[in-house]
């Protein structure tokens, strides 16, 4: 057994321990197991069904810098939170060919001809072509594509389903891999992708009648978790190869940890795949014993954040008992080699966090922005040896308020409240030991995505609210932060009556810099892409794409060369980037 101390200075020390042998695992993931079922199982409600736990594929945001094709000209890739970190999403350029997906079949168009150029039904990725799967994200690595879906041909036992696909001529399949549970996120940094999955105990609770005694029901539950061997909570995988060849297994003992407060009901595991490979392999996962999930990855390491929500809704506290405060957990992985991840560090801090963008991670200091009681905090936490210790923290934003966005950009922080007004608040975060509120705009309504702009600009993508706080619709700004003491909205624009996806996620927002493009999907009476214009102190509407259909759904922009295409699910779409004029249509379903 080895033991792995962490914590820090806002919450009492965060204990990690992995055991070698199974028997000793075993024993804490039923004790703590134990603890967190209820009369009806993991979940507590009646039927006694176990936790079913749907991924959730958090925000994720965009490399502003513009990469550059075989050809040399200059396209946007996913926007994402990191620079050189790239995450899923609907789809994917290299500046030659756009790669999507669409209803259940993955898409290859030429940028150049603007035509079709292969397609790969993902439903019969398991070779016996009878599988349900479910096709979300990819990922592109030069000629090979990751595609990360769900294999739903198993109601109970169904789990997230990888596959990689060879681009180079038709497209086809190379490898699938498989696992228990549900997909968190993932992150790439050159050909090595980590994906992290979320996965519950496979375990069968009795069944009995809503009138049997609760305490009868609890005490056999926690006998059936008494007698459940390990295995039951160890991830199963299997792996196929081209030639169709399976490889099973399950994530081992002695790549568990374990902290010292848990449910034991879930478990965040992390698989390493090199997309350069011929297959897909074990993903040699690890594992920590959590049942949160945002991931946070900036290229050498790589967090994974438990907000320990089951602490406030687990059985105590729907027994009448006390909600402890909220507290989120927080692991950090080095990813810094091509290999299995090593776990190098854990800590906790008081309240919740928002998504991915409420970490960040700096000269090697993670920051954390985090609402608990109706008050936001950042905080600045420095590993030492096994610990992620606060060593400063500012509070006090937004009291009666929640967090809305979030976003720190070097050693500046920039965090938006709402309840009723917006505040923008501008953070000093140059000094760890003392981080400090530099000033606050008070505007109405709020911005759920911020994304820098350059020349001491900043964009916020939001909602227009009344003085009531009741959302108005959908509303653009500008913001100048040359001044972090005296912050100011230089411009804004207001669409009433609408929203866009890019308020909650943020790949579906488009900044193209060389050009002051802006384009982000906007839904209402007419489904558009609206494209503004952004110029020195100006922000003004440049027109709007739509696509054949009348509910056509935008989902995603890009640029490649001059000319904007824009993604629905119905098909891609070329602009002229500068006169919006429409160059071709292209049908994907």
């Amino acid at each position: 057994m080895s033991d792995i101390a962490a914590g820090s200075a806002a919450a009492p020390p965060l204990r990690l321990v992995a055991y070698d042998d199974c028997a000793e695992l075993a024993k804490g993931l039923r004790t703590a197991t134990a603890e967190a079922v209820g009369p009806w199982g993991f979940n507590n409600l009646p039927g006694g069904m176990r936790t079913m736990l749907n991924g959730a594929v958090p925000e994720a945001a965009q490399d502003t810098a513009a990469a550059k094709g075989a050809d040399d000209q200059a396209f946007s890739g996913t926007n994402n939170h990191e620079a050189g970190v790239d995450e899923p999403d609907v789809v994917k350029t290299d500046g030659k060919r756009i790669v999507t997906l669409a209803r259940g079949r993955l898409v290859v168009v030429d940028a150049a001809s603007r035509k079709v150029t292969g397609t790969l039904a993902m439903d019969g990725a398991s070779n016996d072509g009878k599988m349900a799967v479910g096709a979300d994200q990819l990922l592109l690595a030069g000629d090979r594509a990751l595609v990360l879906g769900f294999d739903y041909s198993d109601p109970r036992d169904g789990g997230p389903l990888l596959t990689l696909v060879d681009l180079a001529g038709a497209p086809k399949v190379l490898s699938t891999y498989r696992i228990d549970g549900a997909l968190v996120d993932a992150r790439q940094v050159g050909n090595v992708a980590r994906v992290v999955i979320r996965s519950a105990p496979r375990m069968a609770f009795p069944q009995y009648e809503q009138s049997t005694d609760e305490e009868a029901r609890l005490a056999a539950n926690r006998a059936a978790v008494a007698a459940a061997p390990v295995e039951d909570w160890l991830p199963r995988w299997s792996s196929v190869d081209a030639a169709g060849k399976r490889t099973d297994g399950h994530v081992d003992c002695g790549a568990v940890q374990l902290p010292a407060t848990y449910s034991g009901t879930s478990l965040l595991t992390v698989a390493t795949f090199d997309l350069g490979a011929a297959g897909l392999g074990s993903g040699e996962p690890v594992s920590v014993a959590a049942d949160g999930g945002i991931v946070y990855a900036n290229g050498p390491s790589l967090y994974v954040a438990n907000d320990q929500r089951w602490r406030v809704v687990g059985p105590m506290v729907k027994r009448g008992g006390p909600a402890p405060d909220p507290k989120t957990q927080l692991f950090k992985f080095s990813i810094a080699g091509p290999g299995r991840p090593k776990y190098v560090a854990a800590g906790e801090v008081p309240g919740w966090l928002l998504n991915q963008y409420s970490m960040s991670e700096w000269d090697g200091r993670l920051r954390v922005a985090t609402t608990a009681n109706d008050a936001s905090t950042v905080y600045v936490l420095e590993q030492s040896a096994g610990t992620l210790a606060v060593t400063g923290q500012v509070g006090g934003l937004g009291k009666g308020e929640k967090i809305y966005s979030v976003r720190f950009i070097g050693t500046t922080g920039y965090v938006v409240t709402f309840k009723q007004t917006d505040p923008l608040y501008t953070l000093d975060l140059s000094n760890p030991a003392a981080p400090r509120t530099l000033g606050e705009l008070k505007i109405t309504g709020y911005s759920a995505y911020l994304h820098p702009a350059g020349d001491g600009r900043l964009i916020g993508i939001g909602q227009e609210a009344s003085r009531q706080g009741r959302p108005q619709g959908l509303q653009v700004s500008l913001f100048d932060v040359h001044d972090l003491t005296q912050p100011a909205r230089l411009a804004q624009f207001q669409l009433p009556g609408s929203g866009s996806a890019a308020e909650f996620d943020p790949h579906a927002f488009l900044f193209w810099p060389t050009t002051g493009a802006l384009v982000v999907p906007v839904w209402g009476d007419q489904p558009s892409a609206l494209v503004l214009s952004v110029h020195g102190d100006q922000l003004t509407k440049a027109g709007t794409i739509q696509h054949p259909g009348r509910y056509s759904a935008m989902q995603r922009s890009l640029v490649i060369g001059g000319t904007l295409w824009t993604l629905s699910d119905q098909g891609l779409q070329a602009n002229d980037l500068t006169t919006l004029a429409q160059q071709a249509w292209v049908p994907i379903v």
